[in-house]
């Protein structure tokens, strides 16, 4: 049963383990979580992969890619890596990739580091570069505050009153009775 003619044979190699992909290393999956037309979110949505909306959600959304579907509607502001906008939006957007297609309604600003807008497009707001636009909150609220105390400036001196030139007087109103259709 064991003999030394086993040990020649060749053995079955084991299958090399996948290499992660390129999403799956960013921390993104591959399929998106989904939210459906008839689903209304309020609150914020946080999620490190990829979000579809179809739905409405009145609150924040912080993704690493998001897809707002043709009758979507968000209020509120989005974070997120990649963002293709068909829908409509009312807030602000910071991403590093924005796409607004032709069928979306967007009004508030937008921070990007690429940006392209479809004909047809609606947008209403305005648009900023940034090298870095998700790290841009993150500068703001780290940004040391200055605690000395405001420099006594005086204000000016108000000018001294000219005197005011007598009023002319006013004529008196005078009223015209009116015709009866007679």
């Amino acid at each position: 049963m064991f003999s030394s003619k086993s040990k020649s044979t060749p053995r079955a190699e084991i299958p090399p383990v996948p290499q992660a992909s390129k999403q799956q290393v960013r921390g993104r999956s591959s399929a998106p979580s989904i939210i459906s037309a008839d689903l209304v979110v309020h609150g914020t949505l946080t999620s490190t992969g990829d979000i579809q909306i179809d739905g409405r959600v009145e609150g924040d959304v912080n993704s690493g890619g998001l897809v707002i579907g043709d009758k979507a509607f968000i209020q509120g502001d989005i974070v997120a890596e990649d963002v293709t906008v068909r829908g409509r939006i009312s807030g602000s957007i910071r991403a590093r990739k924005v796409l607004l297609a032709s069928t979306c309604h967007v009004e508030g600003n937008i921070l990007h580091e690429a940006f392209a807008v479809e004909t047809g497009a609606f947008f209403e707001g305005n648009c900023r570069h940034s090298d870095n636009p998700l790290a841009e909150e993150i500068r703001t609220a780290i940004a040391p505050k200055s605690t000395a105390p405001a420099p006594n400036i005086a204000p000016p001196a108000p000018k001294p009153a000219e005197p005011a030139a007598p009023a002319a007087p006013r004529p008196a109103a005078t009223f015209a009775p009116l015709k009866s259709g007679a």
